[in-house]
């Protein structure tokens, strides 16, 4: 057994170490008077009132984040009048500050990967007085699903993952084949029953904070005027989604020689990758570890261009209209493609690739190591010819 992964049929019984199968049984009686359709979808939001206030649980990715609020954009145009609040982990919530459709973002303070009952309760009971009528679990795990069951939010959709069927009364399947991007299976939560997938999406939208970029210019001392080529090489997955560190320096050498400016973006995480860059390539501006997302954001959005591994980081720069170059190896441009107008995906077409791993499985790599970094600087050429 994996000792680190929580046991789910245990915690399905004592839920906050109380046993929770009457509350279940007594709950489902509550539903016997909904009528469902064909695909298991209840239509109670469609029979009554249009939904008042939506709890949204968000992902912990910042990628996934800016990805639902396409999401996001798609209820406000059905439901002009629905007040939608986010709970989400730390690592992603403060992009909903910048979601124009939130009312309002929780920070649930819980460490990555941990089960966090006590705290989860606590959130529970400061959400309590908001009377939601509807809750959306964009995550597939069974404890991103509690606090809308403590809730007992009278309509609670999700994917059936994780042994969390029960906490929902909306359980969609996950039919990936169907739906095969992120931003498309988030979308479906939140449509009503009987109501077709939208065949166009809007892009996702981050509202810039100027004042905050001007401030952030000026503490790291940076022309607020400048229209740098902005480069993300990291990548929280794995080491398998990075180009390799010598492409990365080829290609800001390439950029500098043409009389670009190029600032490098990165989490602390990224900060060993982003200094190396900047050892071999002087010129540039190193703001690996040194922004929060926030600012990191607001930045991105003076960068005409942007090169990114498939990351968090080119979701959000595409998000503030940088046009992105997206660089893909092991992961599909079919799952979690770049959704900004003019993005740019370019890859190598290897017999492995993509395989999803954290690591080459066959140590090779070359799904990245063959992508020179020639036809990236071209295509980043042509996108700055286009935003001129």
């Amino acid at each position: 057994m994996d000792h680190h992964r929580p046991d789910y049929g245990r915690i399905a019984r004592h839920v906050g170490g109380v046993p929770v199968v009457n509350e279940a049984e007594e709950f489902s009686l509550d539903l016997q008077d909904r009528v469902h359709t064909g695909s298991g979808r209840m239509t109670r939001l469609a029979r009554s009132n249009d939904p008042a206030q939506v709890l949204v649980i968000g992902p912990s990715w910042v990628g996934d984040m800016v990805m639902a609020q396409v999401l996001f954009q798609i209820m406000r145009r059905r439901w002009p009048r629905v007040q939608i609040d986010l709970l989400a982990p730390p690592a992603s919530s403060p992009l909903g500050e910048r979601m124009a459709e939130l009312r309002q973002v929780y920070t649930l303070e819980i460490p990555h990967g941990r089960l966090g009952l006590a705290a989860r309760r606590a959130m529970a009971e400061r959400l309590r007085p908001i009377e939601y009528d509807w809750a959306i679990c964009l995550p597939n795990t069974f404890k991103s699903a509690l606090i809308p069951y403590w809730l007992r939010i009278p309509v609670r959709s999700g994917f059936k993952r994780e042994f969390r069927g029960w906490l929902l009364n909306d359980a969609h399947r996950l039919q990936r084949r169907k739906l095969p991007r992120t931003v498309d299976q988030y979308v479906s939560l939140g449509l009503p029953p009987r109501l077709p997938h939208p065949h166009f999406l809007p892009p996702p939208r981050l509202q810039v904070d100027t004042l905050a970029r001007d401030l952030a210019c000026k503490e790291l001392g940076l022309p607020a005027t400048a229209r740098p080529v902005a480069l993300a090489p990291g990548a929280e997955y794995g080491p398998a989604k990075r180009w390799p560190l010598r492409h990365w320096i080829r290609l800001a050498t390439e950029l500098v020689a043409a009389g670009h400016a190029v600032w490098l973006f990165g989490s602390p995480k990224d900060a060993p990758i982003t200094r190396e860059i900047a050892a071999a390539v002087p010129a540039v501006v190193d703001l690996g570890g040194r922004t929060s997302l926030l600012q990191a954001l607001d930045l991105l959005s003076l960068a005409p261009v942007t090169v990114s591994n498939d990351s968090g980081l080119m979701h959000v720069a595409g998000a503030v209209g940088s046009r992105v170059v997206a660089l893909y190896g092991p992961t599909s441009p079919l799952m979690t493609p770049p959704l900004s107008p003019g993005a740019q995906i370019l890859r190598r077409e290897i017999s492995c690739s993509p395989c999803g791993k954290r690591e080459c499985p066959r140590q090779h790599h070359r799904c990245m190591e063959e992508l020179e970094s020639g036809p990236v600087a071209a295509q980043v050429e042509q996108l700055l010819a286009a935003s001129a």
